[in-house]
């Protein structure tokens, strides 16, 4: 049950439209919501006291692509194609409900102590990983890994069971959106099923898109077309419609994504591990376009830091293109934040009266915040997005319940979390059928 919590004498970020910064400000959350955010002290009135001092509390980051992950480290030395074939796919056909769970456990746990309130989490066993969002308490859109039945992960059959299971459970954390794997294993006829059952059950679509060369290439063999053309000739694209990765996005599929107002979720650092390139970020924002940012998976990462994400996705930009006026701070900050509620259809992402109440207490009292002007935003900014990592996190609250303080869990037994989790890995690689490398390079 959700409590009356004020947090005072804090560095309150909103990234509100007036990007008001409140030093020595002021949060009080009911129930679920925000109830005052300003520079004025609010009497306590039998409310929860939280003194901030010396932190700053800002809306809480949303992973806008994220995979529940179990084997980080595991045979992550192949380019994307191999390693999906030899490790990623045999990995998660051989889960079952009680790995899943193990593994979204350890995967949530990482993401809250760094500050995340909400994932776009695409995995199979939706069960369980609601299950787990909800005994941890974070906030979860949830959807299948639908391919073709030839390459036996889940169906649209499986995706409409997990909406009409667990869509809107945990007093509405859990939201289960359509998932397609992406183009190579995907049809014409899949794809338009796709969109006709998310239309039909009212929700989105999750699906990868334009993630590498060899997807293109595929895409052209298989359809005649590029994949986001493909994927705009059958409906996927939309205000409904996260897309993930885009980094091989041609002008005019640029275009179509801006007509669709389709959402792109901007996963530099997986990008970079996996050697499949940089994204045209900048092009996409000069489109108008809602950016958020993910870190995609712990495989292809070896990370859930958020803070990290954001760095990658100034720094990156900016060494490509020569050009150290891209990816300010402040823009940055409201891509990991902002923007990502936006295209997940999420109240929250500001601090302001009457928005859901997900934010974190981030502690300043580090190197990493020193040295630190008083009342200075821009100094502020700079050290969430260029020197911060998920360690100065103190405090995650979601939907107005403290689920991490003073960077404990209120919700689960961490060690337990991290005990079963390994045990889970090491029965998923037992059982995996892992295809020939070799066999795999010739295909």
């Amino acid at each position: 049950m959700s409590e009356r919590i004020i947090l005072r004498n804090g560095t309150v970020v909103t990234l509100n439209d007036d990007d008001d910064v409140h030093f020595g400000g002021t949060v009080v959350i009911e129930g679920d919501r925000i109830a005052y955010v300003g520079p004025d002290d609010v009497p306590a009135d039998g409310a929860r006291v939280i003194d901030v001092t010396d932190r700053i509390v800002m809306p809480g980051l949303v992973d806008f692509h994220y995979h529940t992950a179990l084997g980080k480290g595991w045979s992550d030395h192949l380019p994307l194609w191999e390693y999906l074939q030899t490790c990623w796919y045999p990995m998660i056909r051989a889960l079952d409900e009680e790995s899943a769970y193990w593994a979204a456990l350890a995967s949530y746990s990482e993401s809250v102590k760094c500050g995340v309130t909400a994932v776009n989490d695409m995995y199979r066993q939706l069960g369980a990983l609601a299950d787990a969002a909800e005994r941890i308490g974070i906030r979860a859109v949830l959807s299948n890994d639908v391919a073709t039945d030839e390459h036996d992960l889940d169906t649209l059959a499986d995706n409409e069971r997990a909406f009409r299971e667990r869509n809107g459970s945990a007093d509405g954390r859990i939201k289960v959106l359509v998932g397609i794997e992406w183009l190579p294993l995907a049809s014409v006829e899949l794809l338009r099923d796709a969109r006709a059952l998310a239309n039909d059950l009212g929700t989105g679509i999750h699906i990868h898109l334009n993630e590498s060369l060899s997807e293109v290439e595929i895409s052209k063999e298989m359809f005649g077309r590029r994949p986001t053309e493909v994927a705009y000739d059958t409906g996927i694209l939309g205000p409904d419609c996260i897309a993930a990765h885009c980094v091989w996005l041609s002008d005019a599929e640029i275009a179509l994504m801006r007509e669709t107002r389709t959402h792109i979720s901007h996963n530099p650092s997986s990008n970079a591990k996996l050697g499949n390139g940089v994204a045209r970020l900048p092009e996409l924002l000069a489109a108008g376009l809602n950016v958020g940012l993910g870190h995609d998976a712990a495989e292809c990462n070896n990370s859930r830091d958020m803070f990290e994400v954001m760095k990658f996705a100034s720094l990156m930009h900016r060494a490509t293109r020569v050009d150290a006026s891209l990816g300010q701070a402040p823009d940055i900050l409201r891509m990991a934040c902002r923007n990502g509620n936006v295209g997940l259809g999420i109240d929250a992402g500001e601090l302001a009266a009457g928005k859901k109440a997900d934010m974190i207490v981030v502690d300043t009292r580090s190197q990493m915040f020193t040295p630190l002007m008083p009342e200075s935003k821009d100094h502020v900014y700079s050290h969430l997005v260029f020197a911060a990592n998920g360690s100065c996190v103190e405090t995650t609250i979601v939907d107005g319940r403290v689920i991490y303080e003073n960077r404990e869990f209120t919700t689960i037994d961490e060690g337990e979390v991290l005990r079963e989790a390994n045990r889970a890995f090491r029965e998923v690689i037992a059982r995996m059928d892992v295809p020939d490398l070799e066999s795999v390079r010739r295909s």
